[in-house]
């Protein structure tokens, strides 16, 4: 477990060192007044008065260990937290860092939610470790062996009676562990199902409230809830007993010192004051070692995060080439591409609205008493069996199909969302998977149906697409985009907050700022994934006129369920159940291929449609 986390604390590992002494010598310093208090009963039970000074002395000494132990102990655990803290920055860090190169499926699969905790939560349960376990572990198991092993030196057998209650309490510690354990995985999984359903509910809420379905999500919310309050019951129901057994046992040292250690004295086997002795010991370290065994319990909880962590950063992340861009021009090719989504939930790719292949929560064990700790294994449902296109530079090329036809899935392909099974994809005959994921990105605008604005200016969201552009540069691929009318009703204009995911604009108006994005970036490849899919009669014009400054002598993949936008484009090609079926002209396709004229005529019905 300390492995795992050690290579993320760097050069703070001199700080949880200097922890480790300080909290230390503060149990020493409040081990150390039990001695003295040792010497002031000793002459009480010899009949005897001790000298004022005496008294005194000891007293005062009393006081400045425990002074000592205040602040030796709180400087130790201010070290502790500086490593811990810096130790916890660098893991997230480093988790974002590889979550980037995952495969972006696999980051929807996981869920916002369980991203979320596995962020916050989690990585902060780390804490425990680091700022507390470790130093204060070190310094409460080293001093009180140090204080057991002087007992042995006064007395043998009342060492051993001392000690006859940790192993008594260690015995209920472990079987709290084995006990919590078996709970635990259905205890963290009914807490991963109930983050992502809240994070669905809050986000979904528009929804919900325009179709009167707040019984039905207020139902799967409450599932989820209840589900986790019940898990988290009965993994606390099966650890109880034992928590409440070594908290009462191991504190109580003396539980057979006392009055067997009587005996002893009261049969002349050892003397009083070697019982006062290792009475005193014992309550010095008492403290000391349930602090240092009450860590054990939280240590099953820390494997089980460091677990996940671990298995969500040791994923297997995209292929990453070390060569820049050396393509020959800007064709784009797929040969014989095979592709699977690998997933644990029974959502098909390409069947959401954005034709994404996500598992959203209310698909992964949608009853709370279905939940194990045990994952499921990972099934593999093929989406492309064997796609072969050619793309010439400077042309448009539309992909057609019913949903869940790959379509969607080609696109993300080519910007190497997901690593082929088989196959491959060039541009300008370099195989994508030679480049840096940057140098690649360099090549490609993407504009997909759903773009996401960050909160920040409508400015900032644009100069995404080029950080190096001039402000003029920004302002003039905005007009491009024809985001003029929209931005002029704004007091600060290109200036306005875009608002929590864009919240400000309407779905076409941020369709036309990820417009002018692509625009700004001038990518000679671009790939338009539904993005007229907001588009009203009267954006119509200004959303064709938007596309048509992005395509300009571009290598175009247009992907489009209204078919009359993608009439002209210079290649058709139709796809079915993963496979290209049919290529051509929109002429020459309305009259050869069969499942063109079926998807023509459903779109020119759909064009028609009247409220």
């Amino acid at each position: 477990m300390i492995s795992s986390v050690a290579p993320y604390i760097g050069k703070y590992k001199k700080y949880t060192v200097i922890a480790s002494i300080l909290t230390t010598l503060g149990i020493i310093a409040n081990v150390v007044p039990y001695f003295f208090l040792y010497q002031l009963i000793v002459p009480l039970t010899q009949g005897e008065l001790p000298e004022f000074q005496f008294v005194m002395i000891r007293v005062a000494a009393i006081f400045v260990c425990l002074a000592l132990y205040a602040i030796l102990y709180s400087r130790g655990l201010a070290f502790s937290h500086i490593s811990a803290y810096n130790t916890l920055k660098n893991i997230r860090i480093s988790l974002k860092d590889k979550l980037e190169k995952q495969p972006l499926g696999n980051i929807k699969e996981l869920g916002t939610g369980q991203i979320k905790r596995v962020f916050t939560d989690d990585i902060d349960q780390i804490e425990l470790l680091l700022a507390h376990a470790i130093p204060e572990g070190i310094a409460n198991v080293t001093i009180p062996c140090v204080v057991l092993l002087a007992m042995f030196i006064v007395d043998w057998r009342l060492a051993l009676l001392t000690l006859a209650t940790v192993p008594l309490g260690i015995l209920a510690m472990s079987m709290m562990m084995k006990a919590g354990m078996s709970k635990m995985g259905a205890y963290y999984e009914s807490a991963k199902k109930m983050n992502n359903t809240i994070i669905e509910y809050v986000n979904g809420m528009e929804a919900i409230k325009v179709f009167n379905k707040d019984g039905d999500s207020f139902r799967r919310f409450g599932e989820a809830v209840r589900g986790y309050r019940d898990f988290t019951l009965d993994w606390y129901k099966v650890c109880w007993p034992w928590m409440a057994l070594y908290n009462s046992i191991l504190p109580c040292l003396a539980l057979f010192t006392l009055p067997f250690g009587g005996i002893l004295v009261l049969g002349g086997k050892i003397a009083l004051s070697q019982l006062i002795l290792v009475l005193c010991m014992s309550f010095a370290v008492g403290p000391a070692i349930l602090r240092a065994l009450s860590f054990g319990g939280k240590i099953p909880q820390l494997n089980y995060k460091i677990a996940e962590l671990e298995k969500m950063m040791n994923g297997e992340p995209v292929k990453d080439g070390t060569k820049a861009f050396e393509g020959k021009n800007y064709d784009v090719e797929f040969k014989n591409v095979k592709f699977s989504y690998k997933k644990d939930c029974r959502v098909e790719p390409d069947n959401d609205k954005n034709g994404n292949s996500a598992c959203h929560p209310e698909d992964q064990n949608s009853h709370p008493e279905l939940v194990s700790g045990s994952s499921s294994e990972s099934q593999s449902s093929e989406v492309l069996h064997g796609v072969s296109l050619s793309l010439k530079q400077g042309t448009t090329t539309a992909l057609i199909g019913e949903s869940g036809s790959g379509k969607s899935t080609l696109a993300k392909l080519l910007v190497h969302f997901y690593d082929l099974d088989s196959g491959s994809i060039s541009i300008g005959g370099q195989n994508i998977t030679d480049m840096t994921i940057e140098a690649l990105n360099n090549q490609i605008s993407y504009v997909a149906q759903e773009q996401f604005l960050f909160n920040t200016s409508l400015y900032e969201n644009i100069l995404i697409g080029r950080p190096d552009a001039t402000r003029e540069e920004v302002l003039d691929a905005a007009h491009r985009a024809q985001c003029d009318e929209f931005l002029a009703r704004f007091p600060k204009g290109i200036d306005t907050m875009a608002g929590d995911s864009g919240k400000q604009l309407s779905g076409g108006e941020r369709q036309r700022i990820s417009l002018a994005r692509a625009i700004l970036k001038n990518a000679p490849v671009i790939v338009l994934d539904e993005a007229t899919a907001f588009m009203d009669p009267e954006n119509e014009e200004k959303m064709n006129a938007a596309i048509a400054e992005i395509v300009k002598d571009k290598t175009v993949i247009v992907i489009a369920h209204r078919l009359s936008s993608i009439k002209n484009a210079d290649k058709i090609c139709v796809l079915k159940a993963g496979n290209v079926i049919a290529e051509g002209t929109h002429e020459t396709l309305s009259k050869d291929c069969e499942e063109y004229q079926k998807l023509w005529k459903a779109s020119t019905a759909a064009a028609n449609w009247k409220i």
